[in-house]
């Protein structure tokens, strides 16, 4: 194996990966989960409303982290990718 494919090899390997984690992520905000690889900045004293940021995206959630709020977890989200807006979504 050549120095160029062991290099495309790594590079794809951690391409897929970083795909892997940001799409786990997203899959769980949509199911009005916390993300799982992202780590919180600027997050409320309620427990989990905030900004999310992970490895070139993030999230802003907002919810009910509260143990008597009575439907607990993410209430609507909005989602970036390298700074942009791809997609936003609430619990009605």
């Amino acid at each position: 194996m050549t120095k160029k494919k062991k290099l495309l090899s790594v590079v794809l390997t951690l391409f897929a990966l970083w795909v892997i984690i940001g799409v786990t992520d997203l899959i769980r905000v949509r199911s009005f989960e916390k993300p799982l690889f992202c780590i919180g900045t600027n997050i409320a004293d309620d427990g989990g409303s905030g900004h999310y940021a992970g490895l070139g995206y993030s999230f802003d959630i907002a919810g009910n982290f509260m143990p008597e709020a009575e439907l607990p977890g993410v209430t609507s989200y909005g989602y970036q990718i390298m700074g942009i807006p791809v997609d936003s979504g609430s619990r009605e």
